[in-house]
Parts: structure tokens; C-alpha cells; sequence
């Protein structure tokens, strides 16, 4: 199939021009008639479906590992970043006098879980970027004595800027440290794989690139490092032998399964799995590709308009997100083009666009239109 030919797995664009990814994606169809399947057996026929919902959670866990080049065992499901975040920040056993190295400005996700470690002595050594951008260089420069681990967002949610993560693990590497990322801007629309970037940690929620819903995404920890966090919530799915309710012995599972307490959001894996399959199927370098070539078509079309571009044009460092500087107040144009049926952002007195795969020229012409007609009151 022609990747122009997966149009039709989202309806949102037969009413809108949808450019707002980095902020919450709309359901592919086929992710709707899942979770759509999955009440329907709920509702009919109770648990009669038990066996067939644990065997499909494990096939989703498989999913995730293949998309970031990991192993199953390795992928838990989390309810969102913050919550895999928080997971590793406070299940590490730190010493008091202990570092970790944070990259800021970043989103709170990434900031709060490391601030909260200031209260049992944990020193959070930062980073600061420059124009939405940091080199490897920075980073290595900025080390102390005492940091342990590094956390960053693979891409800066307010610049578009995608960080040197291969970089970024040769260095911790070199020195010893955990990588922890914080990849929701980027899984499912930039290719990654933990185990040659080196990455320890890799937290993202499913409902931003990733085209699944929100309340469900996924985290991993590599076996390098799973038995340095223990896990500081823990429940009946956290043990071996799950299924034995009366002879308990508190063994954690070896596997990253050890992080999911209890029950899981079956609706939100079903609904995740199914985007997830959609991505592979598509092939994220494709994705990665058609997605650059439409914010290629607005970078020339914002230029012709002599409007600043505001995130990075270098290939290795750019992402899905474009951001612009529009005329005048940029809530005003956000409204303007919202009242047009054109969803993007604002951020921060500038304009996000964050495209994906089935955006098409169609969209980028609705998009100037309305951009037009708001520079026309301008």
C-alpha cells in the first residue's frame, strides 16, 4: 500500500485539518473498532474473553518492544510519561549528595519527578539550552562529581529541536551513567533503537506520535539497569506468581512487568496496540520521511511569507514539530486558524505545527488559506 492510501484510517480529516500531533492525536479507525470490539465482548459476555485479552496485551508488549528495538520483558505499561518518569526517578536508590543532570527548559514531565528528589538530597545539575538547542558538549562539560544519571526529551516539545541520543549514550557510556528519556515527541514518528543508542530508560505516553489514547503508553528499562529501581508501588500483578491469592510470597517478577501494580488499562492497550501495528505497517523511516517532506512544504510557504522560522532546519536535529512567529498576537492567529477547522498549538508567542503521515498538500493548501485570510486583518 501507498502511504497516501492510509488517509482513510482517520475521519478526523473529513472535517478538519488536523496538524496538531505533539499535542494529543486523533484514534486511526482501525484503533477505534478495536476498543469498540473490546466493549462489545465486555458487555455481551463478561470475562468469557479473559484468555484472549491476556493474550493480546502480550502481543501489544511485543509491539512496543519491536518499535523501539527492545525485548517484550523489557516493556511495562505506564498510564503516561509522568508516571514512568516518576517510577524510575524515585524507585533509584540514591544517596543523599547524588546528581541527576536535567536539560532545561523542558516540559514539566521531565523537570517535576527530579525536583521532587530535592527533599531527600538529590541534586538536580542543570543544563540549560540555548534557542531550544544543547550539544553533547554542553553536557559533558556540565558533569560533577556525583551525578548518576542524565534525562532529557529526545525532542524539546517547544523548539522541535531532536537531540544527539546516540550521542548522548556513547557519553553516559564512557562515564558510567544511565540514560533516561523522556521520547513521547518522538516514538512513531523518529526510528529509535535503545540498545544502539544505548538508552536505559525510555518513558512516552501513547497519545501524541504514537496515535494511540490517552491514559496508556509505554516504559523501558533495560536489564542493565532494572535491578538498580525498585519499585515503590507494587500490587498482586507485581509477584511471580500472580495468580496465588492465599500462599503469598512477595517475589518481584524479573521482567519490566515487576512496574505494573494491578489491573491494566485493556482499553487503552487494545486501542494503543492497534496504532502501534498502523506504524509498523506504515514503517516509521517512511513515516519519518513524509513527515519532514509536508514541513518542508510549510517551510516554504512560511518563507515566501516572510514569516520566522523558529525550530531547527538542520536535518539531524529536526522533528515532527515546526514551530513559526506569526504577525501580531499568536493566540489571535490560533483562534483564527482554529475558526478555519485548522488545529495546531500555541506555544509561547509562536505557532506548533506537528504534522503526521497522512497529512497531504490538501492540508498544507487549507492551511495557508486560512493563514492568508489572517494575514489579511493583519
Amino acid at each position: 500500500m501507498g502511504i497516501e492510501s492510509y488517509r482513510s484510517e482517520f475521519p478526523i480529516t473529513e472535517r478538519y485539518c488536523f496538524l496538531n500531533h505533539a499535542a494529543v492525536s486523533p484514534l486511526p479507525r482501525r484503533a477505534m473498532e478495536s476498543v469498540k470490539t473490546l466493549a462489545r465482548q465486555m458487555s455481551m459476555d463478561g470475562i468469557a474473553y479473559y484468555s484472549q485479552w491476556e493474550a493480546r496485551e502480550k502481543e501489544v508488549r511485543d509491539l512496543l518492544g519491536r518499535l523501539i528495538g527492545a525485548e517484550a520483558r523489557d516493556v511495562a505499561f505506564i498510564s503516561n510519561t509522568s508516571e514512568g518518569l516518576s517510577i524510575i526517578a524515585t524507585g533509584f536508590a540514591w544517596r543523599a549528595g547524588e546528581k541527576v543532570l536535567s536539560i532545561q527548559p523542558d516540559f514539566p514531565s521531565n523537570i517535576y519527578p527530579w525536583m521532587n528528589l530535592e527533599r531527600v538530597g538529590v541534586e538536580v545539575v542543570v543544563v540549560k539550552r540555548r534557542e531550544g538547542r544543547f550539544s553533547i558538549k554542553d553536557v559533558a562539560t556540565a558533569l560533577k562529581p556525583g551525578v548518576k544519571m542524565i534525562t532529557v526529551s529526545s525532542v524539546d516539545f517547544a523548539s522541535g529541536h531532536y537531540c544527539d541520543l546516540e550521542g548522548l549514550g556513547e557519553l553516559c557510556k564512557e562515564k558510567g551513567l544511565i540514560l533516561c528519556v523522556d521520547g513521547i515527541q518522538s516514538i512513531g514518528v523518529i526510528p529509535v533503537d535503545v540498545k544502539k543508542y544505548g538508552i536505559h530508560v525510555l518513558a512516552a505516553g501513547g497519545q501524541k506520535w504514537l496515535l494511540g489514547p490517552m491514559g496508556c503508553g509505554l516504559l523501558f528499562v533495560s536489564h542493565e539497569v532494572r535491578d538498580l529501581i525498585h519499585p515503590t508501588h507494587v500490587g498482586w500483578k507485581s509477584v511471580i506468581d500472580e495468580e496465588e491469592f492465599f500462599d503469598l510470597r512477595f517475589e518481584l517478577k524479573r521482567d519490566c512487568a515487576r512496574f505494573e501494580p494491578g489491573t491494566l488499562n485493556l482499553f487503552g492497550i487494545y486501542a494503543l496496540g492497534a496504532a502501534v501495528e498502523l506504524l509498523l505497517e506504515v514503517g516509521v523511516d517512511q513515516i519519518r520521511d513524509k513527515v519532514l517532506a509536508t514541513n518542508d512544504l510549510f517551510i516554504q510557504g512560511l518563507k515566501s511569507r516572510g514569516l520566522k522560522i523558529a525550530s531547527p532546519l538542520d536535518r539531524e536535529e529536526r522533528s515532527g514539530i515546526l514551530y513559526f512567529i506569526p504577525p501580531g498576537d499568536a493566540t489571535r492567529c490560533y483562534l483564527h486558524l482554529q475558526k478555519h477547522n485548522v488545529m495546531v498549538s500555541e506555544r509561547n508567542g509562536k505557532i506548533r505545527l506537528s504534522p503526521h503521515f497522512y497529512n497531504n498538500e490538501d492540508d498544507v493548501t487549507h492551511f495557508f488559506q486560512a493563514l492568508d485570510s489572517y494575514l489579511s486583518l493583519s
